[in-house]
């Protein structure tokens, strides 16, 4: 996959479906606590996080819906493929998490999955739900300006 080398990220998967259905407002990076098997099986890529979402139970923040296929040298100790994931974060990040999912309409979602100097993050984005109309403003936008450059690669 695509390797941003000035921050030293490999990403390995991206919830396209994130920034089509959610305006984001701030986000953070957060660690995920995985078995060696899962670890494995994410870094060849059979991972998915368009059904993901994050919630904050007991002070903790999980990550559900995350699919990650079983890795098939390690039949005896996989685990359950959507299990809930626990979220490594500092104690002030999640209570701003906290503070922010109170509010009606905010949810907190997985934008990717990356290697950051061997360890598996995710970038956690606390996003509100676009409407409709905000969803078909977006693809006219996307749309003209994909026009537009293509107008201009012709001319050049």
């Amino acid at each position: 996959m695509a390797n941003d080398s000035e921050d030293g990220r490999k990403v390995l998967a991206r919830n396209r479906k994130a920034l089509h259905e959610y305006h984001v407002l701030d986000s953070w990076e957060a660690g995920i606590a995985l078995t060696g098997p899962e670890v494995k099986s994410i870094k060849s890529g059979k991972v998915s996080i368009q059904e993901a979402f994050a919630r904050v139970d007991g002070g903790e923040v999980w990550l559900h819906g995350m699919h990650v296929t079983p890795y098939d040298p390690a039949a005896g100790w996989n685990a359950d493929p959507v299990r809930p994931r626990k979220l490594l974060l500092r104690r002030q990040e999640i209570r701003k998490l906290i503070g922010a999912t109170q509010e009606q309409g905010q949810t907190l979602v997985p934008l990717d999955l990356h290697l950051r100097r061997g360890f598996v993050k995710t970038t956690l984005a606390l996003g509100r739900g676009k409407k409709q109309y905000d969803r078909r403003e977006d693809l006219k936008k996307r749309t003209h300006e994909r026009e537009m450059q293509r107008a201009l690669k012709e001319r050049a």
